[in-house]
């Protein structure tokens, strides 16, 4: 933990072999950048087989990744939602734990995963979508304890088409503090949230839903965008970057998210960790964006443990 009370700043890293046999050499150059931690895609790696853990790739990461001089977080599978219908529940759960155990054989602290989608209904069916949501990460906080793991819940965009339901920040908020488990926290994807409340009609109400997030946020999701809808035609990547549209990943000053307001007004948990995910496509800009995060995350105000706890 860094003097000021974070964790300091950590970035993502891209799978390049299937096999991992190449892991290495990405991790080698992530150190390179002078980061305190490591985000794992362990959902792309082929570590979960059908709710089984493969061992000889967990194995092969693990070579990867031992005797290193920084932390890691470790990004689980991205369509694990406990918002799903009941009967799906216990598969998804099942996928988690073994996600959970790599996590932990990795060394990891924080477990980063998605918060819950549902279709677009009547608010009761929200609501008991909502209620699903509540029983199920208080169970998987408890395996996240026995691991001795920080379970991070990550706020969402629901796309562009109107017809899935995604939590708003202030409203994780709410979902935490009523589960109330020490080790069930948040993951604040600050670019998430942005296109979340743009799409909402909400733009407006940005830094006073992040300020609401900020306390249960163990992890943040550094990368900028413009909040805008990707809600036309475009030919190329170079297009959308051009409108500014869309969970774009890009470095962080590149966008219009008001970092430096939102360090001024928003307290974080003690060990809070600022973890870039920067799409492929920049990583030519990976320096900068250490580098802007790293001096973002030095005027964090932090107020001690997560909210949650």
């Amino acid at each position: 933990m860094l003097a000021n009370g974070t964790a300091g700043t950590g970035i993502s890293a891209h799978k390049r072999a299937d096999d991992l046999s190449d892991f290495s050499d990405e991790l080698d150059m992530i150190e390179a950048l002078g980061v305190e931690s490591i985000e794992l895609p362990t959902y792309d790696m082929d570590l979960v087989v059908g709710g089984r853990i493969r061992r000889p790739q967990l194995e092969a990461l693990k070579r990867a990744t031992v005797g290193r001089d920084v932390g890691f977080s470790v990004h689980g599978p991205l369509a694990i939602n406990f918002m799903d219908e009941a009967f799906r529940l216990p598969r998804h759960l099942e996928v988690l734990e073994a996600s959970l155990e790599i996590a932990a054989e990795v060394g990891a602290e924080n477990y980063i995963m998605h918060s819950g989608l549902t279709p677009l209904q009547q608010g009761h069916g929200i609501e008991a979508a909502y209620g699903r949501q509540r029983e199920w990460l208080a169970k998987a906080g408890e395996i996240a304890r026995q691991h001795g793991l920080f379970l991070c819940v990550e706020t969402l965009f629901a796309g562009y088409d109107g017809k899935i339901h995604a939590s708003s920040p202030s409203r994780l908020a709410r979902e935490l503090e009523a589960i109330a488990h020490p080790n069930v926290v948040a993951t604040l994807d600050f670019s998430h949230a942005y296109l979340k409340l743009d799409f909402d009609g909400r733009r407006d109400d940005f830094v006073g839903e992040i300020k609401a997030l900020a306390p249960y946020a163990r992890h943040l999701h550094m990368h900028d965008s413009f909040g805008r809808q990707d809600d036309i035609w475009m030919f190329t990547e170079g297009e959308r970057l051009a409108y500014g549209h869309g969970d774009l990943h890009l470095p962080v000053g590149w966008g219009d998210i008001p970092w430096e307001t939102l360090m001024a007004e928003c307290s974080f948990p003690e060990g809070v960790l600022f973890n870039i995910e920067l799409k492929q496509r920049y990583w030519y800009a990976a320096q900068e964006t250490v580098d802007a995060t790293k001096a973002l995350a030095d005027k964090a105000q932090v107020i001690g443990q997560a909210r949650a706890a």
